[in-house]
């Protein structure tokens, strides 16, 4: 495949891969509930993955290993422990409301409970990993995901005040509900800043056999995929404060998410919402999945890749396997996916220090990366971030509790 192909396909991924379930619901209840007001939080969420992923891309291209084989190999395997279970837990909560996004979408489409839904969506799941490459499961989340760009157009119909939009990517103190503003703020960052992200991206570029030459292909699919795929986040905000708050109504559940575009592209939208949310939360599903297995085997030197038979990464396989079953199962006995979807946002975001502290050092370790470590500028926005999200992880439990409900 040629470089441009190559950011191409970046690009794509990055603009269909964005939206899912946990972007759609926390970006849509922030505009509920604040108008415009949160549009920050969606912009430092979209710089920081970028970040990360410009990171994580680069240490895979330079050192031929991914972030969790370097984490493991740099830090010993007391210290990558910790990084691993939470990682893994975490995941796994946030693959369980993905698959009940999809088997929502099919309850409001079909009138068949959501409950019923779920074990055939991640039988569906398994069978498309069991069978196909990683190049199928890339391509296919990130073409199907570009029906998400609907928000853009609804977004557009409805003639939003773009100065107010601007004025929104600029934090202000909330005029009301301060712990609800800065759980929701927390709930976008989580959504945006999934450790899952930065790491199924380090093991697609080994995947797709990165090395020196595509460092340039990195930064430009690291920077043009999450300016894309965060501006249809924005418009997810801008819809829902255009639909929602002058009709003073607070997203509760998934139901009501259903018609936020109805009123700018009227019964379409409302179709192309359903389409949204099943195919960008289906599509998630399987690398939640797949990053789940790459995480575990990784971590415990099993061979791994979606590119072998099942027979040559057995390990591999089974876990995969086993992670759809036990998402799938909350889905199945019956729990509230908005409420599970709003939890794990908040726990992905307070996970985020024990991945990204190490990744400041990974990044300026020369044994590592070589020639290709951190510049000043690198540093300081990695550092940043680290520093933000050691600031998410004391305030996370504490916002959960006054601003959850």
């Amino acid at each position: 495949m040629s470089k441009v192909a190559e950011v191409a396909l970046g690009v794509v991924t990055g603009i269909g891969g964005f939206l899912e379930v946990g972007s759609l619901a926390t970006s849509a209840q922030g505009g509920a509930e604040f108008g415009f007001q949160l549009g920050w939080a969606v912009l430092l969420g979209s710089i920081s993955l970028m970040v990360l992923m410009e990171a994580s891309g680069r240490l895979a291209a330079v050192s031929n290993r991914t972030l969790v084989d370097q984490l493991r190999e740099r830090f010993g395997i007391r210290f990558f422990l910790l990084p691993l279970v939470v990682g893994l837990v975490v995941s796994l909560l946030v693959l369980s409301a993905e698959i009940g996004g999809v088997a929502l979408a099919l309850q409001i489409a079909s009138g068949v409970r959501f409950e019923i839904w779920a074990l055939p969506i991640a039988f569906l799941a398994w069978l498309l990993l069991w069978r196909g490459t990683f190049g199928i499961v890339e391509k296919g989340a990130a073409y199907f995901g570009l029906v998400s760009i609907i928000f853009a157009i609804a977004a557009a119909a409805l003639h939003p005040r773009w100065l107010s939009v601007g004025a929104g990517l600029i934090p202000t103190r909330p005029t009301h509900d301060t712990a609800r503003y800065w759980y929701l703020a927390v709930s976008i960052l989580g959504a945006s800043i999934s450790p899952y992200l930065y790491m199924f991206y380090s093991a697609g570029a080994i995947e797709d056999g990165w090395n020196h030459e595509h460092l340039g292909v990195n930064r430009v699919t690291s920077l043009l995929g999450n300016v894309f795929g965060g501006g249809l986040s924005l418009m997810v905000v801008v819809v829902a404060a255009l639909v929602f708050l002058p009709r003073h109504i607070h997203i509760d559940a998934y139901e009501q998410l259903a018609l936020i575009m109805t009123p700018a592209l009227s019964h379409p939208g409302f179709v192309f919402f359903l389409a949204t949310l099943g195919v960008t939360c289906f599509g998630t599903t399987l690398e939640i999945a797949l990053a789940i297995a790459y995480m575990l085997a990784q971590g415990l030197g099993w061979s791994w890749s979606e590119n072998l038979r099942p027979s040559k990464d057995s390990r591999f396989s089974v876990t995969y396997t086993a992670v759809l079953l036990l998402a799938a199962i909350p889905v199945v006995l019956g729990v509230n996916v908005l409420g599970l979807t709003n939890i794990s946002m908040v726990l992905t975001a307070a996970s985020l220090p024990v991945t990204v502290v190490p990744m400041v050092v990974l990044m300026n370790d020369r044994d590592v990366m070589g020639k290709s470590v951190n510049g000043i500028i690198a540093n300081v926005a990695l550092i940043a971030i680290a520093v933000m999200s050691c600031a998410i992880l004391l305030a996370a439990f504490p916002l959960q509790l006054l601003g959850g409900g």
